[in-house]
């Protein structure tokens, strides 16, 4: 029995074989591997696909958060509200900029901030919130927006997961202030090694990103404030190019994938919760995350690979309660849809070439199972 991969990189790039190829020897040929028109072009391309006049480029999606919060002035004394259920890189740029991180619940039908918990988080000290767009499913911008330009807020859009993902017309990332999206390669938009992007419709803001992935540099060995390396490499670039163009059609085929899932998984709802689609939003499908209820799923993980298909978690344990973040006196069961999702969270193998059988034989293998638990 052939295991099933919960990703598979290899399968993607078959696809693209010949052009990335030739693309990435021409690199090599031209002895440029820095900068240039490549990394340009896909800035370019990058911001037209969301419809904002600004993107920048960078060497990761924590990079690009912490640019973005840094541009936008973010820092000592200022407190950012956040995720408790999301990838540790959300709350390590804020703590970067030597700000606070401020953590609520999310609601278990999303995975996402309760937005509710948001406004009852502001204090005087609030400058920013970061929605994450966990497993590619967007965040409800408009309401969000709402709340931020009731109290003066930035808002910062992690969307690492979520590239093409949207709420209303709107894709992610060209909603807030600033988008910060990662490249790494299993995202929807994902390279051959590291690499992250801002967008944004603040020229000001471009500007200062720029210099600050530079090493606060606008002209070459004149430093004006102290800054980062933190370039995107044009190789990265290049595939990144080529990817973008297929982009669409991929997320379409996640998509395809998530409604056979769920057609498959009906009448299974006493077991495992199924993962949906907001009403107002497009889900872009990063992750097909299942909860598995009554404490087994880690039993049914084990029995999946035992029957070869592969399953992840994410995220074992909420940000609140990881030791790095024990200074800030939060509490076991202070954010409880979080922690009991972190005891249920099982995503199922996603991306764009996984086959109907494969499917099936996943779907197969879970109901399994679910019968010997």
């Amino acid at each position: 029995m052939s295991q099933i991969p919960p990703v598979d990189l290899g399968r993607q790039y078959a696809t693209i074989a010949d052009e990335a190829n030739a693309a990435v020897l021409d690199i090599l040929s031209s002895g440029r591997y820095i900068g240039g028109a490549p990394v340009t072009d896909f800035e370019t391309h990058f911001a037209a696909y969301h419809e904002t006049p600004y993107a920048a480029g960078c060497n990761s999606g924590t990079d690009a958060l912490f640019l973005g919060l840094k541009g936008l002035g973010i820092g000592a004394g200022d407190e950012v509200i956040t995720s408790t259920f999301t990838f540790i890189a959300t709350a390590e740029a804020i703590c970067m900029m030597g700000a606070t991180p401020v953590f609520v619940d999310i609601t278990a039908d999303s995975f996402n901030l309760d937005l509710d918990q948001v406004k009852a988080a502001i204090t005087p000290k609030t400058k920013a919130v970061i929605p994450v767009h966990l497993f590619g499913r967007p965040v409800d911008m408009h309401k969000l927006m709402a709340i931020a330009a009731d109290h003066n807020l930035k808002i910062i859009e992690d969307c690492a997961q979520a590239t093409g993902a949207a709420w209303g017309d709107k894709k992610v990332g060209a909603i807030g202030d600033v988008g910060c999206f990662s490249f790494f390669p299993t995202k929807n938009l994902g390279g051959c090694g590291d690499g992250g992007a801002i967008t944004t419709h603040n020229e000001r803001l471009l500007a200062e990103v720029k210099m600050l992935r530079q090493h606060g540099s606008k002209i070459r060995y004149q430093h004006d404030v102290m800054g980062v390396n933190s370039r995107l490499d044009t190789i990265q670039a290049v595939i990144l190019n080529i990817k973008l163009r297929h982009l669409d059609q991929w997320n379409k085929q996640r998509a395809a994938i998530a409604q056979r899932y769920t057609k498959l998984l009906a009448g299974l709802e006493e077991q495992i919760q199924l993962p949906t689609s907001p009403n107002g939003g497009t889900h872009i499908w990063n992750q097909y995350t299942l909860l598995v209820k009554d404490g087994k799923r880690d039993t049914l993980k084990a029995k999946l690979q035992e029957q070869g298909v592969s399953s992840m978690i994410y995220y074992p344990k909420p940000l609140h309660l990881q030791p790095v973040f024990l200074e800030y006196d939060y509490q076991s069961g202070q954010f409880p849809i979080a922690e009991e999702c972190s005891h249920q969270v099982l995503s199922l193998p996603m991306f764009p070439d996984l086959s109907e059988p494969e499917q099936q034989q996943v779907v197969a293998a879970l109901k399994k199972s679910l019968t010997e638990i």
